[in-house]
């Protein structure tokens, strides 16, 4: 599919508050067909993402120390995480400690979750991502570990005023640009 008609079929399902001004541009190089897109959101005329540009306003993490002491990222636990904590350490351990553990734990496998989805989005050519995102369930998308999923996903006119109210737990877990896209679509409702 050529690139008008994929943007076009990608403004299509975009919110009414949003229209105007989210943007995608993806610019193709003709005589490089082997090389991966290089995806451009603008929203309000700013460059808010750009796939292989390191220095836009959305937070890259470089490390899995980094992701774990963020103090924007807050992980929660719930009571069977921290009993599995309970029966996998010998003798009596304090709850509080049982809660660090367990946070520890669910923050390193968290920090792996958001390193892996940041090199696939760095690497990801936007526009099988846009081509996959039209075929897929709008629920699929929203629960990928795709970043670039997510971010169509919550700019789409198919996820209403419920289900964006009521997925803000979640969107904790997420890379910093799903937050950003997140609170984006939540300010417009």
């Amino acid at each position: 599919m050529s690139w008008s008609k994929l943007k076009q079929q990608l403004e299509v399902f975009l919110s009414p508050a949003l229209n105007g001004r989210v943007e995608y541009r993806a610019p193709g190089y003709r005589y490089l067909p082997d090389k991966s897109g290089i995806c451009y959101i603008l929203v309000d005329k700013k460059n808010i993402l750009h796939m292989s540009d390191k220095t836009n306003p959305i937070r890259w993490y470089h490390t899995e120390l980094e992701i774990k002491n963020d103090p924007d990222i807050r992980i929660p636990v719930s009571s069977d995480e921290i009993e599995a904590v309970r029966k996998g350490i010998p003798g009596t351990v304090p709850e509080d400690r049982l809660i660090v553990i367990a946070r520890s734990r669910k923050s390193t496998e968290h920090a792996k979750e958001l390193l892996s989805a940041q090199a696939a989005l760095s690497k990801s050519n936007f526009i099988v991502v846009a081509n996959k995102f039209l075929t897929t369930p709008i629920e699929e998308s929203l629960g990928s570990n795709d970043i670039l999923l997510n971010v169509l996903a919550l700019v789409d006119k198919r996820v209403g005023k419920k289900r964006i109210l009521n997925m803000s737990e979640k969107i904790k877990l997420k890379h910093p640009i799903v937050q950003y896209f997140y609170e984006l679509r939540r300010n417009t409702l």
